[in-house]
């Protein structure tokens, strides 16, 4: 028989379908179900289906054979329920093995009588089910700590289940309709454990089910936490099966499949059960879904589950023989960890917090809750380090008084209770493996095992490493050998080394799994032998991490501050010192009370210098300095208040004079006023605050309010309406239009969005904000629940086209009736008509910026709705007939374009050469200094201004609420660098490199950058450029380089933006991410020009001021992935791993390739003297294949990245 594997990487296979479904349709009764063997038994065993292999083997046999006749590839044993923990409901325990061994016997010779007539290759799959009970939930109520199975008797069951199957003949093994991770955790170790027992080599298939919309297992853990938990287990496939149909199951199958790097595995109910317990799909309509998905590519492996027949999976089988399988990503993962969701480390994760106060050993409040067997109040000491940071949960019960593994065991099951804690990753600590065993068996994510060591030698450590490995855990090893606990640098590096080598080498443990913890000790205690020891740690770190490639290290941070208990202002000002110190060095993670961490440039200055001083060993007397210092520790606050004439208006006048000036400080007070005299909450919302918004909205629209005053004035109502709220009886509201806003999947930018919100809500509209990087099912589960009137999509980047293609797509399929707005810097009327107009019937209208969401919702939702939309429809056709009419006039050959490429003379021309190759980091760039860089121009354009600037500030017309603008940024810009919100990293490199036609090689890399070619026709003397043209050809014998660069003004700006909205400031919200955006743009250009004049020093005497640098009149360029001259986002994957980003500024890439924080610039830089910038207007489909060719990049994918330049 052949290898399934290789199978897999050449068709879909098709599994078979329901079971119970077709058993049903025999409508057998008791007798039936006893048969002859269990004519006399007591209990009842109707309904025991898995009895049946026993009883009625023919039945059985039968409906293989039709699933094979049908077209399965795949058929699973009728063992569902065949183990002992579900058999025990018919007291047919003893019956397990006999069950498993003849369904498997009876489905090989379903299998044989087949292929008397038929010669494929067909195979027998052993069906795991999650038996009835659960490892992970109490079904009681009154008792979180109940189970009524453990997770012994799980993995018992599941051994002696497996034992019946692989001696029955089975090929492959399946664990299915996993509802609960821990329940799969005990299977998947007792099959590992059965299959190396008895030297047996069989493939493991896995699926889990998400028990509705929300996307999450019956116990609550994500799809995403849930593949990161068990992909240690290197299944053969991961997939999906029942609970949905394929319509709700279809989001989450394309999530799998890309982040799953093997097969991909659905098989659906037939819909979902009706008032008659009956399933409504047919085999049509699944067949019609499911071979959307396999065109997608996102299928391996596909089946039915409950309600499917023969029939199903013969439709099935008709629509996906011509498709190809899923082709399995290479995905490079990063470490992970997780709770009900996942924690990864991600490019952007500088530092991971274990909060440490669920210890019995550190927290008299946990000790003393958890000795009083006081647990559903001890998880508020859980809760708490949560809410103020923590990403990990240490728990440890070490103490004389206390059953340690009973309490490990109760409390970790209170936690899985409890959403807001079990969300989160947790650690288990003890000194005792019998606890840290306990403690593995009671936590259904990927925890974090603290610790083992070399302490008792290297077979004790390897033992205790195997099992923790078995459970798919990462584990902390301790810096302790036989000799004793690691305090010299020396014995840190020496033993971690040791023990790093036999995980990876002897026990092949994933080195991302492991974190080294080289032991943090008490520094300031008077004796001088221990005043190296903080030193000794972080220089331990950075050796570390050389030696001990992808390993992370941690370590209890509050040690350090051991001698200054009692005064916890120091103590937390030398754990943020010593942090920031260590962190640089290497350390990824760390246990402190996440409550008690202060900001390390806001730590005063004096107690700082001190604390630096000892963590360096710098001052024999820095302990006695700083016991004299901490004494006098202290910190002051202050407010003031100010009052303005116009509080002696009216009430009425008063509201609509804050609505209009933006003034919120008193509209609280107001507000109750106006309460008190109206009677009714509401007549305050519909009458003086309404009647205000409306002369706000009549002042915008006649052009003497501009957008920021405008977002000000939403500010005020924001405030006035949560104020309101409590006292609004519901019956008396009436209904507004409601529009859902979002910037779609893989998009992380939204200013323009939270403009239009602000507006629209100026403006009478209810809005539903869903923020940025929205999946399609969450848009439009959402505006169904909603009831929504509208839906705008908004994007910057180019892949974004492609997800509001996706999403108008399914709004049709789902027979949607609401408009589409699209909106967004890449977005245009042009794409709108060409390309998503035509997959929605209801309307898709793009809107060119916000000062035109009013005007056009309003026409949408007017009397006059249906004529707006006809003039629409008239206009995007007449777009597309002219598109399509000249759409390939223009365009060349690619030849003919390459032939007519920008040349100049190689031999004359001799490349600068950088000072430096590789790549540099600049951290910690005062933002002062970026202030004479910055171009102000954008900033108004984002406020709605379209003059450029200083124009803007001297045009009558705008003049006077252009400069309050200025003036307003201006500020929140000072308080920003004052407070340092800003945290402005620059990485930039250079790398030797030669051009080969459209592509740059890189002589010290192991890939090469690809570029596209303009392929219009171009006008005499002028060239169809390439980026590549600028850099020197590999045959001119010259070396030349490339540059490449990313910036941002840190990751602080998304944080500060959200704080303002919280407190309904979308004002400064909006203004802050604006100013972030121009913070990184100045950074950017400050940059260029220091590589341009020192860094690579190719213009040395350069003499440029702003507004020259602003028109580009500097020699060179530095073109961005993404934009008009290098129109794929995807080259960022090259830049981020040429600059080695994840190890410096952190920056990351979404899916769809956008920069994380939105207030990043990245590209290259070019020093050609005559490179110039350009645009790929269009280009053919012999150029997509060529590239695609070159890149070795499917072309589906990137007509997906850069649909806007693509002639089809």
């Amino acid at each position: 028989m052949k290898d399934i594997r290789k199978i897999l990487n050449n068709k879909i296979l098709i599994l078979d379908g329901a079971m119970g479904t077709m058993i049903q349709d025999y409508k057998l009764d008791e007798n039936d179900y006893r048969g002859e063997k269990f004519s006399d038994y007591t209990s009842s065993l109707k309904g025991n289906n898995d009895l049946l292999s026993i009883t009625q083997p023919q039945i059985i046999e039968d409906i293989h054979y039709k699933y094979l006749t049908a077209g399965a590839d795949i058929i699973e044993t009728n063992t569902f329920n065949a183990n002992s923990i579900s058999q025990s409901d018919y007291d047919l325990e003893d019956y397990v093995f006999e069950m498993n061994f003849q369904s498997a016997q009876i489905a090989k010779n379903a299998v044989k009588r087949f292929n008397k007539n038929n010669k494929s290759e067909k195979f027998v799959c052993g069906s795991i089910g999650p038996t009835n009970r659960t490892a992970s939930l109490s079904p009681k109520v009154e008792d979180l700590s109940f189970r009524n199975v453990t997770f012994d008797e799980l993995y018992n069951a599941y051994y002696e289940q497996v034992d019946g199957l692989v001696k029955g003949g089975v090929d492959v093994l399946m664990i299915e309709t996993i509802f609960d991770t821990l329940n799969c955790k005990a299977a998947i170790i007792a099959i590992n454990d059965y299959l190396n027992d008895n030297d047996v080599d069989i493939p493991l298939m896995i699926s889990v089910t998400i028990v509705d919309k929300s996307g999450r297992t019956l116990s609550g853990q994500t799809l995403e936490a849930f593949w990161h938990t068990i992909k240690y287990s290197k299944p053969l496939s991961i997939g999906i099966n029942c609970a949905l149909g394929i319509t709700d199951m279809k989001y989450y199958i394309a999530e799998l499949s890309k982040i799953a790097n093997t097969s991909v595995s659905a098989h659906p109910n037939a819909g979902l059960p009706n008032e008659l317990g009956e399933y409504d799909d047919s085999p049509d309509f699944m067949a019609k879904e499911i071979s959307e998905l396999a065109s997608k590519g996102y299928l391996n492996i596909v089946g039915g589950c409950c309600g499917t027949s023969p029939e199903h999976i013969k439709a099935i089988k008709n629509v996906i023989k011509d498709k190809s399988p899923r082709v399995i990503p290479n995905i490079n993962y990063q470490t992970s960890f997780t709770g009900l969701e996942p924690l990864i480390f991600r490019d952007n994760l500088n530092f991971v917090n274990i909060g440490e106060r669920t210890n019995v050993t550190g927290s008299s409040v946990f000790k003393k809750l958890i000795l009083n067997n006081n647990y559903e109040k001890a998880l508020n000491v859980a809760k708490e380090q949560i809410d103020n940071g923590a990403q990990i949960i240490d728990v440890n019960m070490d103490e004389g008084m206390l059953d340690s593994e009973q309490a490990m065991e109760k409390f970790l099951r209170f936690i899985s209770a409890d959403p807001n804690i079990s969300k989160v990753p947790i650690m288990i600590d003890s000194s005792r493996w019998s606890v840290l065993e306990e403690g593995l068996k009671n936590i259904q994510g990927k925890p974090i095992v603290n610790s083992i060591s070399l302490k008792e030698g290297e077979n004790e450590f390897i033992n205790h490493a195997k099992k923790v490995k078995q459970f798919g855990a990462a584990v902390i090893v301790m810096a302790f050998d036989e000799k004793g606990q690691a305090d010299t640098i020396d014995k840190k590096v020496r033993i971690c080394k040791r023990a790093y080598d036999v995980l990876v080498n002897q026990v092949d443990f994933d080195p991302r799994d492991i974190i080294f913890d080289p032991n943090i000790f008490a520094v300031a205690t008077g004796i001088e032998e221990h005043n190296p020891f903080a030193l000794n740690y972080i220089e331990a770190c950075k050796e570390i991490k050389i030696q001990c490639p992808e390993a992370h290290i941690s370590g209890g941070v509050s040690n350090l501050s051991f001698s200054f208990r009692g005064n916890n202002a120091v103590r937390e000002a030398m754990h943020s010192i010593f942090l920031y110190h260590a962190i640089n060095a290497g350390m990824d993670m760390g246990i402190v009370n996440a409550g008690q961490i202060v900001v390390y440039d806001k730590i005063d200055k004096e107690l700082s210098k001190l604390i630096t001083d000892i963590i360096f060993n710098k001052d024999p007397e820095g302990t006695e300095k700083l016991l004299e210092f901490s004494q006098s520790f202290k910190k002051d606050y202050k407010k003031k208040k100010t009052t303005q004439e116009w509080r002696s208006y009216n009430i009425e006048k008063r509201i609509e004079y804050a609505l209009v000036e933006g003034i919120d400080e008193y509209i609280d007070e107001d507000a109750e006023e106006a309460r008190l005299s109206l009677k009714n909450a509401i007549d305050v919302i519909e009458g003086p605050l309404m009647n205000g918004m409306n002369v706000v909205g009549d002042l915008f629209g006649k052009g003497k309010m501009f957008l920021p005053q405008v977002v000000k004035s939403a500010r005020v109502m924001k405030k006035a309406v949560n104020h309101l709220t409590p006292f609004i009886d519901k019956k008396t509201t009436r209904k507004s239009k409601k529009i859902l806003l979002a910037t779609v999947k893989g998009d992380v930018h939204d200013i323009g969005k939270n403009i239009v919100k602000v507006v629209l809500e100026c403006n009478g509209f209810e809005v539903i904000d869903l923020g940025v990087m929205v999946p399609g099912n969450i848009i439009l589960d959402t505006a169904k629940k909603e009831n929504v009137d509208m839906i705008g999509l908004s994007g910057l980047i180019t892949p974004s086209l492609d997800e509001m293609i996706d999403v108008a797509k399914e709004m049709q399929n789902q027979k949607f009736n609401v408009p589409i707005l699209i909106g967004g810097a890449t977005t245009s009327k042009k794409h709108t008509a060409i390309k998503i107009n035509p997959e929605y019937s209801n309307g898709v209208i793009h809107v060119h910026d916000a000062s035109k969401s009013v005007s056009v919702s309003q026409k949408l939702m007017g009397d006059g709705k249906s004529i707006f939309k006809d003039e629409i429809d008239q206009e995007y056709k007449l777009l597309r007939k002219n598109y399509n009419n000249n759409k390939s006039d223009n365009l060349i050959s690619l030849d003919q374009a390459r032939q007519n490429k920008f040349t100049c003379d190689w031999d004359r021309y001799i490349p600068t050469k950088p000072t430096f190759e590789g790549v540099k980091f600049f951290d910690n760039i005062p933002v002062e200094e970026l202030i004479d860089y910055i171009d102000w121009t954008p900033f108004f354009n984002a406020w709605g201004f379209k003059k450029s600037y200083p124009r803007v500030l001297e045009n009558e017309e705008t003049k006077n609420e252009a400069q309050k603008l200025f003036d307003d940024g201006k500020i929140l810009l000072n308080q920003a660098i004052k407070e340092k919100w800003f945290d402005a990293k620059a990485t930039i490199g250079f790398f030797p490199a030669n051009s080969s036609e459209d592509d740059i090689i890189l002589h010290n890399e192991k890939f090469n950058l690809y570029n596209l070619r303009q392929q219009t026709s171009k006008s005499r003397n002028k060239p169809n450029y390439c980026l590549s043209d600028f850099i020197a050809p590999i045959d001119s014998n010259k070396q030349d380089w490339i540059g490449g660069f990313a910036v941002t003004a840190g990751f602080n700006v998304e944080k500060i933006g959200q704080d303002f909205s919280d407190n309904n400031d979308d004002y400064k919200s909006i203004m802050i991410k604006v100013l972030g955006d121009r913070i990184a743009e100045a950074l950017a250009e400050k940059m260029h020009e220091k590589v341009r004049t020192e860094l690579w020093g190719y213009t040395k005497n350069e003499d440029l001021k702003n507004k020259d640098l602003i028109k580009e009149k500097y020699i060179g360029i530095r073109p961005a992935p993404g934009y008009p001259s290098c129109p794929d986002h995807s080259e960022k994957l090259a830049l981020f791993d040429l600059l080695d980003i994840k190890n410096n500024s952190k920056l990351q890439l979404t899916e769809s390739y956008a920069v994380y924080p939105a207030s990043s610039v990245s590209g290259w830089y070019f020093s050609h003297p005559e490179s110039k910038y350009f645009g790929i207007s269009r280009i053919t489909k012999e150029q997509l294949a060529d590239y695609s060719k070159r890149k070795k990049m499917e072309k589906e994918q990137l007509i997906k990245i850069f649909p806007q330049v693509i002639d089809l």
